[in-house]
């Protein structure tokens, strides 16, 4: 991802991410380098357990790094206050809500608290921002809701309306399309597309469901066993990126198709 007359957003150094244990870290990767520009689908794959939940949440300052560093539009993640990250970075997790009686419209209304006062009143700019996010997700129908009514597929759609609502330049997801269908999983993935194409955020998720994410992503970031590859589709082609991602005995990557097939018995 080369910097030249772009506009890189985020960057990663020399980044070493894992857990500390008492005294000691527990590495899940290293040397882990990228730069990734503005008004891009970047998708980050691999095998369970290989870090890429990990790299979400610290980059979004969830955990700290081992080592190395973060930027945001070149300024080091640990110089950036949370008040301010909270303008700048969305995130959304795959863990369930607490209980509540919220509304739709009431929980994507959540997304504004980094901008309001502190009495949690909402402005006219907070409203035009909801109102906003839910025709870009096309919820309309589903703003009175009660948020625990939705089906998996459609509380998706909300937390991406949330996000949306909180008007930062990157949004962040961790397996967003965990619990759902193919028909919903694509929708998902049609939908946060557009989203990048119309409204030039910047847009990162992990995800299991390779074959939709190498076809819909502008960048990938491919963890694999021994190497972590940056770069948009043909690269990592070029690269032999994929060709030991799983066992070949299971599934092989089809240069042609620019797919995995399954290997049939």
């Amino acid at each position: 991802m080369s910097s030249s007359k772009k506009h890189i957003i985020l960057k990663a150094e020399n980044l070493t991410i894992g857990y500390q244990q008492k005294k000691t870290s527990k590495v899940v990767a290293e040397n882990i380098n990228f730069e990734i520009e503005k008004g891009q689908l970047i998708t980050v794959l691999g095998k369970n357990g290989i870090g890429k939940s990990t790299l979400l949440r610290t980059i979004s300052k969830v955990q700290k790094p081992i080592s190395g560093n973060i930027f945001i539009n070149q300024k080091n993640i640990e110089q950036i206050t949370e008040k301010e990250l909270s303008t700048q970075l969305s995130l959304v997790l795959t863990e369930r809500l607490p209980e509540s009686q919220l509304t739709v419209y009431e929980l994507i209304a959540l997304g504004r608290q980094p901008y309001t006062n502190w009495l949690d009143k909402l402005s006219s700019k907070d409203v035009e921002k909801i109102e906003t996010a839910i025709k870009q997700t096309e919820i309309e129908d589903l703003k009175d809701n009660r948020f625990y009514e939705l089906s998996d597929g459609q509380l998706q759609r909300v937390l991406i309306a949330r996000a949306l609502a909180q008007d930062t330049e990157i949004i962040i997801l961790d397996e967003p399309t965990a619990h759902l269908d193919l028909h919903h999983t694509i929708k998902i993935f049609s939908l946060l597309k557009k989203l990048v194409e119309t409204t030039s955020k910047t847009i990162i998720l992990s995800s299991h469901e390779i074959n939709l994410s190498i076809n819909f992503a502008n960048e990938i970031i491919l963890f694999t066993d021994n190497t972590i590859f940056t770069g948009n589709l043909p690269y990592l082609i070029d690269n032999n990126a994929f060709d030991n991602l799983f066992p070949k005995e299971i599934v092989n990557f089809n240069r042609n198709l620019q797919q995995f097939i399954i290997n049939k018995k």
